[in-house]
């Protein structure tokens, strides 16, 4: 009998009989809804705290919505969900674990900081393809005001941001993964190695995270022996405008054009000139919620029929960052086709 899963090169993995994402739902603050997206999520919140009384409770309440509108739309019940692959930005996976307490399903905590979507997605696509299990979540999130708080500066002080800064998006992605088809089939996946430049700007992580989207994307292109062409899209989650074009220098050093092909859930999700945003948006929920919201609807409606979705994540803590340390990186590539 033929195995499902192939190993491919050195980080890669192709599924023979691929898992579908089956169904997905994004739930997003008021400034995400009143950007250039801002129609195709599936709740807006009006009230930044989402009716709790903390900024880490709210982010918490944001994965719970998520994850129970792709339940609701994937037409399996909760009880058939066999694990959830959870993650945000907090410490100890903060918003995860008090978020999703009252759903009562298995759950592992997963951490790639802003690369979580494709983190979780991998996981929870290798338990479907190995028969592990027949429907899985993927889950992550990000707040604004709970990363500034972790992060950088205190709300109230109105530190000024330099134009390489980019903005946390207040968002959640859930998608229901399964054997049953549905949106999109994950075809493959390459699992990112950490990449670090030695950057310690903690205010531009599109510098620190474009080496290591760029490692995936080339060791991608070796394991499966393709290269852009063989896309129509590639998507990486949050190199804002700066990374965007370190990528693509980099790429060329590696010998590859994917500067027609290059879009940035970043640069997507909100408007710059209008929202003052710098370079775009970042955190854990700006892949996501940009994948459920643009990325899946395009490749339903037959606009895309092959995508290379790239989540990128800087693995800073507030203790590397205190103790001057550098910003190591990493990135998680998952093949979507029609």
């Amino acid at each position: 009998m033929e195995k499902n899963i192939e190993q491919k090169g050195r980080q890669s993995l192709a599924f023979h009989t691929p898992p579908y994402i089956m169904a997905s739902a994004s739930v997003v603050g008021k400034k995400e809804g009143e950007g250039p997206l801002g129609n195709l999520f599936d709740m807006v919140g009006e009230d930044p705290m989402f009716g709790c009384e903390s900024w880490e409770d709210a982010e918490g309440t944001l994965q719970k919505e998520a994850l129970t509108l792709a339940i609701g739309k994937s037409e399996i019940e909760k009880w058939q969900i066999r694990y959830i692959f959870a993650g945000d930005l907090l410490g100890q996976e903060m918003a995860s674990s008090f978020g999703l307490a009252d759903m009562q399903i298995p759950l592992f905590g997963v951490y790639g900081a802003c690369s979580t979507a494709g983190e979780s997605i991998s996981l929870a696509s290798l338990s479907v393809a190995s028969g592990a299990a027949d429907y899985v979540m993927a889950v992550t999130s990000s707040h604004f005001a709970s990363a500034e708080k972790q992060f950088r500066f205190p709300l109230a002080y109105g530190n000024q941001r330099p134009p390489s800064s980019t903005w946390t998006v207040t968002g959640s992605g859930a998608f229901v993964i399964g054997k049953d088809k549905g949106i999109a089939k994950v075809k493959g996946i390459t699992t990112g190695k950490i990449v670090d430049y030695g950057i310690k700007d903690s205010m531009n992580m599109g510098a620190c995270m474009a080496p290591a989207a760029c490692d995936t994307i080339y060791n991608h292109f070796m394991d499966f022996e393709c290269d852009e062409k063989e896309y129509d899209q590639i998507i990486t989650g949050d190199l804002g405008e700066v990374g965007y074009e370190i990528l693509i220098e980099l790429m060329k050093d590696k010998g590859y054009d994917i500067s027609k092909k290059l879009l940035d859930c970043g640069m997507m999700i909100f408007d710059k000139e209008t929202q003052g945003t710098n370079a775009g948006g970042s955190g854990c929920g700006c892949s996501a919620t940009v994948l459920s919201a643009l990325i899946l609807k395009n490749i339903k409606e037959g606009k895309w029929k092959k995508v290379l979705f790239v989540p990128t994540g800087a693995l800073l803590s507030p203790v590397s960052h205190n103790e001057g340390l550098s910003v190591p990186s990493i990135a998680h590539g998952v093949v979507l086709e029609g």
